[in-house]
């Protein structure tokens, strides 16, 4: 069963890599999107449609410019990660696990056990929670095995 499964979310440590390395190792039948993860181009998306004076009409204009490709891989997607680290808040992977949630789609929610209360909301509308990647190839692995 081919799954296409978009990873949002914080983009500061090798989570990604290790689920994609995980169910390519496992020859899991899914195909990764993610959003732009180069920090600095995300936040410059929006630059060639002109120089902003202030600070908020330039993230502005790149949000919106992000934003094309974050709904179009959310609508296209079956399931995705959304993955919270610790060491910045991740505002937009909330709003993506809400986008998720208003489109009836499936998400595992990935962090520690340090921001269970703070991502209760998320987490309760999550079909499963994650602690680690590897914990994520598992679940992936279950939900596209044929029938047994």
């Amino acid at each position: 069963m081919a799954f296409i499964v978009y990873l949002s979310g914080e983009i500061h440590s090798d989570w990604r890599q290790r689920i994609i390395s995980g169910a390519t190792q496992s020859a899991l039948d899914i195909q990764f999107t993610t959003p732009v993860t180069d920090h600095a181009a995300s936040d410059a998306a929006g630059d060639h449609l002109g120089e902003e004076a202030s600070g908020f009409w330039r993230d502005h204009k790149s949000a919106k410019v992000n934003a094309i490709r974050t709904q179009t891989l959310i609508q296209q997607c079956d399931v995705a990660v959304v993955r919270f680290g610790d060491k910045y808040k991740q505002w937009n992977a909330a709003f993506d696990a809400g986008h998720l949630s208003a489109l009836c789609k499936p998400y595992i929610t990935l962090h520690d056990a340090s921001l269970i209360h703070a991502l209760k909301e998320v987490d309760a509308a999550a079909l499963a929670w994650a602690q680690t990647p590897e914990q994520v190839v598992e679940i992936l692995r279950y939900v596209t095995q044929s029938g047994v």
